[in-house]
């Protein structure tokens, strides 16, 4: 890897919310960096992990977490078919699945892959048609920008699997130029849905899905709209609504897999591979935080080095909370342009692998080969400590560890399995 700098300034004339936010999330990792450096927490200690049972990555994805072989896919398909999106490369108005092997008419599969993987689609046969479409929150979500820095780390095996990939998130064309800037995700990969229209065909999650009382005092709404720093023309109500389900989805509120996800974040994870390089370096404010890789941190006017400067191989305490600190720090330096229509922040993604058996484009042509739909903040994969298991029957253990940063629990494993090989081996003989 080469030596990477995240450098986030917080502009002057950042909004009220904005700002009153980012200030939380400063003193939110202050306080978590302190705890976490405490005496009582050895790297040794036994590691929290998520409600959700981890598997080995090497047992079956077929039989843990794909689709069932033939279930039926027509009426999601003819679903999908009837959505648009907006391609941000050109700002027109266009069919979820237009040019992915037959999906609608605007693109032919011709051009799309011309156009993608910069090569002669007549070289692809009919088992060669996969479609991995990923529906996200809002483009400025943190969660949208982990996901996707897996997704562009798997994109040349994707692409040499003949996996054809179409990520889509709530926000406008400037929203997808800015998140492909920053996150290096191809621009002509994505498309933009301004009002989750999709999200609402699909009835995608979005938390309990409260209703703010009637009897709520105007004022109160209004001073909340200028709070957060919301567009002008945004429904009081409707922003008031989102953002309680949201926060709701937050305190695991109708979100089962959110908290402990979030604390793995906090107190590591051993069966999962690094996610920070060591010479990576995010820097938030005006160096109010420095923190180099997971062993020097600086937080105001203290220095230190964390106790497990020294651990390598595994997503170390602290070290998933700094990517997750460095999304946010920059969506909400910018919140307006990440996040234009604050009214749909509560709206959750899903993920869909196809197979087309022709390129005719028609509904029952289609195999799902697998599906989750997001169940909360931070729940966009059932495999959270490796997002993309589902992905490796198709592109083999890039899948497991996209970042290929340290991974020694993959490596015992290896070498687990190479002894009971040579012992199977020897057993015959």
């Amino acid at each position: 890897l080469q030596p990477k700098v995240v450098k986030v300034q917080v502009a002057q004339q950042t909004s009220m919310m904005s700002m009153s936010v980012h200030r939380l999330f400063l003193l939110v990792a202050v306080v978590s960096h302190g705890w976490w450096s405490a005496e009582c927490f050895a790297p040794t200690r036994t590691t929290l992990h998520s409600a959700r049972t981890s598997p080995s990555p090497t047992e079956s994805i077929s039989t843990l977490y794909a689709a069932k072989n033939g279930e039926d896919a027509t009426n999601l398909v003819s679903l999908l078919q009837q959505c648009t999106m907006t391609d941000p490369s050109f700002g027109r108005s266009m069919g979820v699945l237009d040019g992915l092997f037959g999906g609608g008419s605007s693109w032919s599969p011709s051009s799309f892959l011309d156009s993608i993987f910069n090569q002669d689609s007549s070289a692809s046969t009919p088992s060669d048609n996969k479609i991995l479409l990923v529906i996200c929150p809002q483009l400025g979500d943190f969660e949208t920008w982990e996901y996707a820095e897996q997704l562009v780390n798997c994109l040349p095996e994707l692409q040499e699997s003949k996996i054809q990939v179409r990520l889509i998130g709530i926000g406008n064309v400037k929203t997808a130029q800015k998140f492909s800037q920053f996150t290096g995700f191809p621009l002509e990969n994505m498309g933009v849905d301004p009002t989750a229209s999709i999200h609402q065909a699909l009835q995608l999650h979005k938390g309990p899905d409260w209703d703010i009382p009637s009897w709520t005092p105007a004022p109160l709404l209004s001073w909340f709209k200028d709070y957060v720093g919301a567009s002008a023309d945004a429904d009081e109500t409707l922003l008031a609504r989102a953002w309680l389900n949201y926060m709701a989805m937050c305190a695991g509120v109708a979100a089962p897999d959110t908290l402990p996800e979030i604390f793995r974040g906090y107190v590591g994870d051993q069966t999962a591979p690094e996610r920070l390089a060591a010479n990576e370096v995010v820097r938030v404010g005006n160096d109010d935080i420095v923190i180099r890789g997971t062993t020097d941190v600086k937080l105001g006017p203290i220095e230190y080095q964390s106790l497990w400067k020294n651990e390598k191989g595994y997503q170390r305490p602290a070290e998933l909370a700094t990517v997750r600190l460095r999304g946010m720090v920059e969506i909400l330096t910018h919140m307006n342009e990440y996040v234009p229509d604050q009214t749909l922040v509560d709206w959750r993604g899903a993920t869909f692998l196809f197979e087309c058996q022709n390129q005719s484009g028609n509904a029952n042509d289609f195999q799902l080969l697998y599906e989750h739909r997001d169940t909360g903040v931070l729940a966009y994969s059932k495999t959270m400590p490796r997002p993309l298991t589902f992905l490796e029957p198709y592109i083999g253990a890039k899948a497991l560890n996209p970042l290929n940063l340290g991974d020694r629990y993959m490596e015992s494993l290896d070498e687990r399995q190479g002894q009971e090989q040579k012992e199977r081996e020897l057993a015959q003989v």
